[in-house]
């Protein structure tokens, strides 16, 4: 018979307490079920990317197109004033690309900091379930139903070592 082992994770909820109950009422022991809870990330992640982590977030893509768009107003203007079109659109490129990374800054520390922090779904618990495959289906229905957050399927070592 092959032997299975089935991932699953939680939130810290009552509904990984019914799975496990009713996971136990089909006859799967309290030793092939292992729980481990999480610990969750303290720290607040890092605004600004370094050399070896990036999480994708750009702080320069507002500042560039808006530096773009005062570049171009500022040398159509600077035909008329007294410093010429090149300095008046260097001086939109700059005043541009300081106010969209100004406003890069605020969305990432104001804005997502208060999504992030409402977000809520955090795997809390992991569930290992050992059973045989004649189980496996019923083992994986029951964990969906009470709300895992994923699960996986693994094939035992002692089945592929036979």
């Amino acid at each position: 018979m092959i032997m299975l082992q089935l991932f699953s994770t939680f939130e810290n909820n009552a509904f990984l307490e019914l799975a496990i109950s009713t996971l136990e009422k089909k006859g799967i022991n309290r030793e092939n079920i292992f729980v481990v809870p999480l610990d969750n990330r303290k720290e607040s992640r890092k605004l600004f990317d370094t050399l070896h982590r990036s999480d994708g977030t750009s702080l320069i893509d507002i500042g560039l197109a808006i530096a773009t768009a005062f570049s171009v107003i500022g040398a159509s203007i600077g035909f008329e004033l007294a410093w010429g079109p090149i300095y008046w659109g260097l001086i939109g490129a700059f005043v541009g690309f300081v106010v969209g990374v100004v406003i890069r800054l605020f969305t990432e520390i104001i804005l997502k900091k208060k999504k992030r922090r409402l977000q809520g779904k955090h795997s809390e618990i992991i569930l290992i379930v050992d059973c045989k495959d004649g189980l496996a289906e019923f083992v994986e229905n029951v964990l969906w139903n009470h709300y895992a957050l994923g699960v996986a399927k693994v094939v035992s070592d002692e089945a592929k070592s036979k």
